[in-house]
């Protein structure tokens, strides 16, 4: 009923993006959860939720071992033996597969990130098994490093600019160089993706951090920064005090584990930063105060704003190489932007997070109508919502998706009327019925959690993103916009 709702949309509305991809393998990383009682219970019991330790990664690397079965190595060592056999037929076949892998690491600049390099390294044997497994499994692409290289938006094998992309990067660049920029217009730019080379100031101007007259923006941009360094200045001492000394304790305890794989992140002058900005930020909000999962809110808008100093790719960029006034530019532009962003969504973070247990109940209540099927066996196997969709609200997804992939998402966040707050809704439902087919052939609690908590899009890029986002307009359109249908 789902998939012909999906088809009849389509053909209605052919303006719109199509259907999603085939569904991917599943991984299996963590232990069974208990069910939830209460909220407080949840929460008290996930505390430790955006944990990743290097006891899990070690379970996990055995598991995934062992779980290589007989019928898996049978059918490895029959297609080792045939292409062998074929190499000794056609010899000069493997002179130019060899040529053409070279060809293609040097043209799609496909290089292993020092952080894979380390795991590979610190896991032996296991990890190459691990990554055997996963290969047979996924659609034939080009290999994307572990943390899939920040910049990379190429992830599908698209050439590096086309005819198409050239030319919308010459509309955003008019938009932007007019005396006063169209932000309705460049929002509907901005919807399916915002080019690279723009996307630092076209962020500024979408969070309503920089005025669309281009001659005020020099003066508010020194305006800002002056002001943010001012709070510095004035707070950032008090971090000492008993009365902020939990609030920055758990600042400095999650710090390090924001994108732990990412050598960028590591960084003491990266996590220097990011300190500061948390810090001011919770001070600033008394409310709410700072919640684990707002420190995965800085790392888009840091990132963009640092790639617009730096041309290579800025996973393994050393920020001591920036000037210090550029330094201080990123880190005031981060802290304005994320600020913009959390005044959306700052119920997610006060006490009790009413905001997230609202769009968790509102989930469970579209996916109730959008898919009764997998709603149904949700409650057969007594999952609640709340043990998977919980991280969904808080981190906005950033613990589901690859870094590059959050990044593509936020521009349209950024397009869309409360992108963060309200379309994020219909982008989980998307997401969660992306996986329908696994879900459904899961038939116990603890497989559905592993499932829904390890969910394989390591690979995922543009192409991955643009059909969700398509999916999520498509129930938006259908359900947020005629709100009957939205009722039981």
């Amino acid at each position: 009923m789902a998939s012909d709702n999906r088809r009849q949309f389509w053909k209605r509305n052919t303006k719109v993006p199509g259907s999603l991809l085939k569904e991917g393998s599943k991984m299996y990383a963590q232990s069974k959860s208990k069910r939830a009682s209460s909220f407080h219970e949840f929460a008290k019991s996930t505390s430790d939720a955006w944990d990743i330790g290097d006891d899990e990664e070690e379970e996990f690397m055995s598991f995934a071992s062992q779980s290589l079965n007989s019928k898996v190595a049978m059918a490895t060592a029959a297609q080792v033996i045939q292409n062998h056999n074929k190499l000794k037929e056609y010899p000069g076949e493997k002179m130019q597969q060899s040529d053409s892998i070279d060809e293609a690491k040097t043209n799609g600049k496909m290089v292993k990130s020092n952080s894979e390099v380390q795991l590979s390294k610190s896991s032996g044997g296991s990890l190459g098994r691990v990554t055997l497994q996963k290969q047979q499994s996924l659609p034939s692409r080009p290999v994307i490093p572990l943390v899939a290289r920040i910049a990379d938006q190429n992830a599908s094998g698209a050439p590096p600019m086309t005819i198409r992309e050239k030319s919308r990067l010459e509309k955003f660049k008019q938009l932007l160089s007019s005396a006063h920029t169209d932000l309705e217009e460049l929002r509907k730019y901005s919807w399916s993706g915002v080019p690279r080379e723009v996307r630092s100031v076209t962020w500024r101007l979408l969070s309503g951090y920089l005025p669309a007259n281009m001659e005020r923006r020099e003066i508010t941009l020194q305006r800002k920064r002056e002001e943010y360094f001012g709070f510095i200045e004035q707070y950032y001492d008090s971090r000492n005090e008993e009365h902020h000394q939990d609030t920055y304790r758990q600042i400095h305890i999650d710090i390090p584990r924001t994108n732990p794989l990412i050598p960028l992140f590591q960084q003491p002058s990266v996590q220097e930063i990011f300190e500061r900005i948390l810090f001011i930020w919770a001070i600033r909000h008394p409310a709410s105060g700072y919640v684990q999962g707002i420190n995965d809110l800085v790392t888009p808008f840091f990132v963009v704003f640092l790639s617009e100093h730096v041309e290579q790719d800025v996973e393994n960029f050393d920020v001591t190489n920036l000037s210090e006034a550029v330094q201080q530019s990123i880190e005031a532009d981060s802290f304005w932007c994320m600020s913009k962003l959390l005044d959306g969504i700052q119920d997610n973070y006060t006490f009790a997070q009413p905001g997230i247990q609202k769009k968790v109940k509102a989930l469970e209540e579209l996916i109730s109508r959008i898919d009764e099927q997998v709603h149904v066996h949700f409650r057969k196997y007594e999952v609640e919502y709340l043990q998977f969709a919980f991280r969904w609200m808080n981190n906005l997804l950033m613990r589901e998706l690859p870094l590059r992939c959050t990044i593509r998402l936020w521009d349209t966040y950024q397009s869309e009327p409360e992108g963060f707050s309200h379309f994020h809704l219909y982008v989980c439902a998307a997401f969660l019925i992306k996986w329908r087919k696994e879900i459904l052939e899961e038939d116990d609690f603890q497989g559905l959690l592993m499932l829904l908590q390890n969910l394989p899009t390591i690979h995922w890029g543009n192409e991955e993103i643009g059909l969700l986002l398509a999916e999520a307009y498509r129930l938006k359109y259908t359900f947020a916009d005629a709100p009957n249908h939205y009722r039981r």
